[in-house]
């Protein structure tokens, strides 16, 4: 019995200052996380926006006719392209079937909602819209899409050139200009 029997732990000072260096550590770390996520916002919204791009180009090859996509602010029942919306609202791609150049309800093929709150997507001055010939060409529609977020520092954001000839590629840095 004079063997006690010992119970091993830690103090709560121990603990105390274990606590305090792991908070130390967290808020060194949170404002990187922050443009990580900053970051992975702004990816996927230009993929999203890509991914429609060549949708509606691929549209336009396999149906044979005129495929369009056009800024929009409108998604109910009946959704329109709006030329007084902005890019960053949504978008709406649709196909020309009946060739009369007007959005029918049942030409839509995909109505995107808009990008991540607080960025901003704007594409060449005027422009309301990417029409794609049957051909896959974008007719008379090239130009430069520009996504931003809200960064207190300036960055150049993300970006997508659209091509003549339909292509659709990442744009550089020289292709962007400073996000306001």
């Amino acid at each position: 019995m004079n063997n006690p029997l010992k119970i091993a732990g830690f103090t709560i000072f121990e603990l105390m200052v274990t606590l305090a260096v792991a908070a130390i550590l967290l808020s060194l770390a949170a404002p990187s996380f922050r443009l990580i996520i900053q970051d992975n916002r702004l990816t996927t919204d230009i993929n999203t926006l890509a991914a429609s791009l060549n949708l509606t180009r691929s549209e336009a090859i396999t149906r044979g006719v005129p495929a369009t996509l056009c800024k929009s602010n409108d998604f109910d029942n009946s959704p329109s392209c709006v030329a007084a919306a902005n890019w960053h609202d949504g978008w709406i791609v649709w196909v020309d079937v009946d060739n009369d150049a007007a959005l029918d309800p049942d030409e839509v093929i995909r109505v995107v909602n808009g990008v991540t709150a607080g960025t901003t997507l704007v594409f060449a001055v005027g422009k309301n819209d990417v029409t794609y010939n049957p051909s896959g060409f974008a007719i008379d529609d090239n130009g430069t899409f520009q996504l931003c977020d809200t960064r207190n520092v300036v960055h150049k954001g993300k970006g997508l050139v659209v091509s003549n000839s339909g292509s659709v590629r990442s744009a550089t840095s020289g292709d962007l200009a400073d996000c306001p």
